[in-house]
């Protein structure tokens, strides 16, 4: 089965690494595992005052900054995975990865907002769920 993993660097990231790691069945079945961050952009304006290069070096360290404790957690269970990052919203990235990398299911943390604050302020979760064709799982 080819998985790929929504990280945020959060705490539900942590509790979804966690959840893995405590269900076996997960990383001995020989499943393909794929890390994904989304970095979220820099404002036009910012990123023009700053230059391509530094807001290159930018999104390169954010990612670096979420997925190598990552890394470790998953090398430290005996998980091996690709890993992986886009510049973009998380949910439409996220989605948008999952449906072009085929994958079979997407595992992601979920802060489990109750139903009025989604519905106000919305969740990434949520429109994960709303946008993505590939089964999700979600963590809380």
């Amino acid at each position: 089965m080819k998985i790929l993993l929504a990280v945020d660097g959060s705490e539900y990231t942590a509790r979804m690494l966690d959840y893995l790691a405590a269900h076996k069945e997960w990383s001995n079945a020989g499943h393909a595992f794929t890390v994904f961050y989304a970095v979220l952009p820099v404002p036009h304006r910012a990123a023009a005052f700053a230059g391509p290069d530094l807001v290159h070096t930018y999104y390169d360290d954010e990612a670096r900054v979420v997925l190598e404790p990552v890394r470790a957690a998953l090398a430290l269970h005996g998980i091996e995975a690709a890993f992986a990052h886009k510049v973009g919203h998380p949910a439409d990235e996220i989605a948008n990865f999952a449906e072009r990398g085929k994958f079979d299911l997407v595992i992601m943390g979920s802060r489990g907002h109750g139903a009025l604050t989604n519905l106000v302020l919305g969740s990434v979760a949520m429109k994960v769920l709303a946008r993505c064709t590939v089964p999700v799982l979600l963590v809380r």
